[in-house]
C-alpha cells in the first residue's frame, strides 16, 4: 500500500491503525513505525536501516512487542516490489 508518507504494510493485520513504511536505498531496506494512535510516534523515531533492525531483535529480552514480526523484511521488500510495478 502507498499514501503520502510513502510505502507501507500492516505489521499487525488486527490494527490497521499501525503502519510500517519501508523504504529501499542503495539495496538497504528501511523501516520507520506509524501509529494512528501515537501520531508522535512518527516525528520521534527516523528511519531505521535494516542491519540495526537485526542489531536490536539479537540484544532484545522477550517483552509483547515481537520485532519480527513487525519488521518483516520479506514483506517489506515484497510491498516495495509491488510499488515499483505500479
Amino acid at each position: 500500500m502507498k499514501d503520502d508518507r510513502g510505502v507501507y504494510y500492516h505489521p499487525f493485520p488486527q490494527n490497521p491503525q499501525v503502519r510500517m513504511y519501508v523504504r529501499d536505498e542503495e539495496g538497504t531496506i528501511w523501516f520507520r513505525l506509524w501509529s494512528g494512535e501515537d501520531v508522535a510516534l512518527w516525528d520521534d523515531h527516523g528511519w531505521i536501516p535494516w542491519e540495526a533492525v537485526q542489531q536490536a531483535m539479537d540484544l532484545r529480552r522477550p517483552t509483547h512487542f515481537d520485532p519480527q514480526r513487525a519488521y518483516d523484511l520479506h514483506v517489506a521488500r515484497a510491498v516495495l516490489e509491488e510499488a515499483g510495478r505500479k
